[in-house]
């Protein structure tokens, strides 16, 4: 080993990483379009080209190893008199890497958020941190005074790319992807709080695994803010009555108590899921605020359109005047979507039930065609 570690070829390889460094600097503009084209390309392809995704994953634990071993390199390389290795190489390739993952995973955010959740803070953020990774001064500015914020930042890169690519390369549900993703990324952020153990003791240890518990805690409980981003709702439909045989929903009813009494309503949504991918979605009624029912329903992914899947609900309270909405959510309690109508005595007031299939979210510009999947024809109908 210090037969091939000797001084010179180590200030010969620290020569080329600096020359190589300084020619792309003049280019370094191009990079950020090259990495959005690239993060577009990577949404266009991924269901056929897989190793994309597999390619970030190790990519970012290549570049959280390297951010973390930087300084115990140098060090072991100054103590034996050899050169230390160019400043700020790590942070340069963990750069490039950030760049590619958050654009990699943006459309996928863009097109599986809620709009009118809380989940668009999360777009939002998601959003910034691709602006701040292609804004230099300020990108090194995080990278080099604050050190715990630029590890909680790679952090959440390695959650976005987990969430992203475990549905899609393992076929994991959009529940167990969660899971993994929150717990690799606990691990992950966990370099960001050594500082608690500069001084080691017992207090400052149980203070460093509480924190890792409240970490986890915490990300499990904001859930419902995280896009599942392999999952989205298409389009949706309320109507008075259904045809099962062409899966499409049929009549036009205004929402007023005897009409919604007398004959229910049909709830119908279309989510989008990749090929191979099954999940368990809820329909879940809410009356004035108040949950009253949850509709269980199980969907295939690989449908082009969205598996069209609904709920028929009947059984309505005495009074069922005032606000409803139906929350259609994952099984681990992520949302997909929101539809909200209102029951009342004046016909004026009260919403229409049309039955007519209204695109969802960003689906109405067509780009659900660009997710990976095929046509399948499956569908599920349960009833309330």
């Amino acid at each position: 080993m210090g037969a091939l570690l000797t001084p010179s070829r180590i200030a010969t390889v620290q020569r080329h990483i600096e020359s190589i460094v300084e020619r792309l600097k003049p280019w370094s503009w191009l990079w950020p379009p090259m990495a959005f084209s690239a993060g577009l390309g990577s949404f266009f392809l991924v269901d056929r080209q897989q190793w994309l995704g597999a390619a970030l994953a190790l990519g970012l634990l290549f570049a959280w190893t390297l951010l973390l071993s930087e300084g115990l390199i140098s060090r072991w390389l100054k103590r034996r008199g050899h050169p230390t290795p160019p400043r700020g190489v790590a942070t340069f390739i963990a750069q490039m890497i950030h760049q590619e993952t958050l654009f990699f995973t943006l459309p996928f955010i863009l097109v599986t958020t809620v709009w009118n959740s809380g989940q668009t803070l999360f777009a939002l953020l998601v959003g910034v941190m691709a602006l701040l990774s292609i804004i230099d001064p300020i990108y090194f500015k995080i990278s080099e005074r604050w050190r715990s914020l630029y590890f909680l930042f790679h952090a959440m890169c390695v959650f976005l790319v987990l969430l992203v690519t475990l549905p899609i390369m393992v076929h994991l549900t959009t529940g167990q992807s969660l899971l993994l993703a929150l717990g690799i990324t606990v691990v992950v952020a966990l370099p960001s709080f050594w500082h608690l153990l500069k001084q080691s003791s017992f207090k400052r240890w149980c203070a460093f695994f509480g924190l890792t518990l409240v970490l986890a805690y915490g990300a499990w409980l904001g859930r419902i803010w995280v896009p599942p981003a392999s999952l989205w709702m298409t389009s949706s439909a309320l109507s008075p009555g259904f045809d099962v045989e062409r899966r499409l929903p049929q009549g036009s009813m205004t929402l007023t108590p005897q009409s919604i009494s007398e004959n229910g309503l049909y709830v119908y949504t279309a989510i989008r899921a990749p090929r191979g991918l099954s999940e368990t979605i809820t329909h879940a009624w809410h009356h004035n605020g108040e949950p009253m029912d949850v509709v269980e329903l199980n969907i295939n992914g690989g449908r082009e359109q969205g598996y069209r899947a609904w709920s028929h609900k009947q059984n309505f309270p005495e009074d069922p005047t005032g606000q409803w909405r139906i929350d259609i959510m994952t099984s681990t309690g992520q949302r997909l979507g929101l539809i909200r109508f209102e029951v009342a005595e004046d016909s004026q007031q009260a919403s229409l039930a049309d039955g007519e299939i209204h695109a969802s979210g960003l689906s109405g510009l067509n780009l659900r065609r660009f997710v990976p999947g095929r046509t399948n024809d499956a569908e599920a109908q349960p009833d309330d």
